[in-house]
């Protein structure tokens, strides 16, 4: 995966909180567990209380103070993304985002860009206080995603993927998804939130759907240059999200993390195959449309 070397990147997509001890201010309140929770999934189904230790994120070393500002002014151009950890993170946001802004403009609606928040070991948002161990989430009282940047090294070491930057961004298209479940009403829809057919296992196809469906159009979509701010995405890339994909499916987390068996009365993610199944839906068809998980009786 690489970026246009002459794109600009917009750092006001991300707010980068990992140099003011690790908590954004914010209101009180019960956490909306909306996004890819994977860490309270292995506690959920295990009683696992994964490490949040040495979370120092991207390129960052522990202990150094970053903020808003440094990021923007050393994330100017893809160039940038494709030397440094944290700028390719950023570039991918900005990709993600034009995709939607696209794609609503297309459908006579009006894309809400929102921040991805950066922080280090624990987070205060509007859905109530988080630490690093619940992953990277997205948080509908604030419209906003959160992330420890360390959570793609866990990916490797906990889960065995394989990493790289297309993981990354099949992670972030994957939160921005719920972003758009959540303008769009489709996330009112939850009333069921575990087993096989739930509506939370719905979401959570249809999130890596519109994943998929980005990941289409991001060496397609233009820049204010008129040039894509990706250049390529390889199959090496899409192989390894699908690694990714498979790694963080119910099944997979209850017997091959937890070591426990399957029961699919507690999936809320949906499996392996069907994660994988979903993404490459999106991935094949570039539509949004074909990610209805909510009106079909075959989630695969």
């Amino acid at each position: 995966m690489q970026f246009n070397e002459g794109a600009e990147l917009d750092a006001s997509q991300v707010s980068d909180q990992r140099g003011v001890g690790g908590r954004v201010a914010g209101v009180g309140g019960g956490l909306g567990v909306v996004g890819l929770i994977v860490f309270f999934l292995i506690q959920q189904f295990t009683g696992i209380q994964l490490p949040t230790s040495g979370l120092e994120g991207g390129s960052v070393n522990p202990g150094t103070q970053v903020e808003s500002g440094q990021l923007a002014e050393k994330c100017k151009t893809g160039a940038d993304a494709n030397r440094d950890s944290d700028c390719r993170v950023l570039a991918t946001i900005n990709s993600i985002q034009a995709f939607w802004t696209d794609q609503f403009a297309r459908s006579g609606r009006t894309y809400q860009v929102t921040k991805t928040n950066f922080f280090r070991n624990s987070v205060n948002t509007r859905c109530g206080n988080a630490t690093s161990a619940v992953g990277p989430f997205y948080c509908p009282a604030d419209s906003q995603v959160y992330i420890d940047l360390d959570f793609f090294n866990e990916m490797r070491t906990t889960f065995g993927a394989k990493g790289g930057p297309f993981v990354e961004a099949y992670i972030l298209a994957h939160e921005y998804g719920h972003h758009v479940q959540n303008l769009l009403g489709t996330s009112d829809r939850v009333s069921t939130r575990t087993g096989p057919t739930s509506d939370s296992v719905r979401l959570e196809l249809q999130a890596d759907c519109y994943a998929g469906a980005w990941g289409n159009a991001a060496t397609k979509l233009p820049t204010a240059n008129g040039q894509p701010l990706i250049t390529n995405i390889t199959q090496e890339d899409i192989d390894a999200a699908l690694d990714a994909a498979g790694r963080i499916g119910d099944d997979f987390i209850q017997s091959e993390i937890g070591g426990g068996q399957v029961d699919t009365t507690k999936f809320s993610h949906g499996s392996s195959e069907q994660r994988k199944k979903w993404f490459t839906t999106g991935l094949q068809t570039g539509d949004p449309a074909r990610c209805n998980t909510f009106d079909t009786d075959n989630l695969g």
